[in-house]
């Protein structure tokens, strides 16, 4: 049985999936920090802030057979102190064509602020 906050943020999880997907830049930026902050699998580059994200996925939606980036929750961990709350789980990219081009575990650290959860850390660990 999941808590509340956890229910919020898998359910935002899976919008941002179902965002990723649908090459969707309007439904991924709500869901991120505005000073949110990515780190890739593979060669541990940088995204500083929301816009940069959001930059950064606009020309991964150009490329004609790009990737389709899932991120699988294993657990999630809510502070018992503070409005913020820990995600780690499995993530796969997969070719428009079906080829698996990579895939590893991630973990992501959410942030409610005015009710909302928001996504405003995650770092990633390529292992295929």
């Amino acid at each position: 049985m999941h808590t509340g906050a956890e229910l919020e943020i898998r359910l935002k999880r899976a919008a941002f999936n179902r965002a990723l997907a649908a090459g969707d830049l309007s439904a991924i930026g709500p869901i991120l920090w505005p000073s949110a902050i990515l780190v890739t699998g593979t060669d541990s580059a940088l995204l500083a802030g929301r816009n940069a994200q959001l930059a950064a996925w606009k020309r991964e939606f150009a490329v004609p057979d790009r990737a389709i980036y899932v991120r699988t929750t294993n657990m999630i961990t809510v502070s018992p102190v503070e409005a913020i709350a820990f995600e780690q789980g499995d993530w796969t990219a997969t070719s428009l064509s079906g080829v698996h081009q990579a895939g590893g575990i991630y973990t992501a650290k959410w942030r409610k602020r005015d009710a909302v959860w928001r996504i405003e850390a995650e770092l990633f660990l390529t292992l295929s």
